[in-house]
């Protein structure tokens, strides 16, 4: 499936919209704590612990956006938007969303 950024996809046609598509992922505060016990592999003020389970919540919200636009026919989610928002008491929860546009392109 192709997912995009961009409102068109170039050489393609949208020949039909479904709508608005979206998914999500939440971390939960044990993520948290066993991340910053990783905290030793910090080099040049970054943590690759950190880093790696942002990209894991990033790859589940996306699958689950090309799922839910799989389940309407389409073929790709264009106008893709990803969102990180922190959550819950004493921000212990981490969640990454992303919508987009379901549609058929030709």
């Amino acid at each position: 499936m192709l997912i995009t950024t961009t409102a068109n996809i170039e050489g393609k046609r949208i020949t039909r919209y479904y709508g608005l598509v979206a998914g999500e992922a939440i971390l939960g505060a044990n993520v948290f704590k066993d991340m910053f016990a990783g905290i030793r592999d910090l080099v040049g003020g970054r943590s690759g612990t950190y880093e790696k389970e942002l990209q894991r919540a990033r790859d589940i919200a996306l699958k689950e956006l090309e799922e839910r636009a799989q389940e309407l026919g389409a073929n790709a989610v264009v106008g893709v938007d990803l969102d990180y928002e922190v959550l819950g008491e004493k921000n212990g929860m981490l969640m990454v969303s992303a919508s987009g546009t379901a549609v058929v392109v030709e």
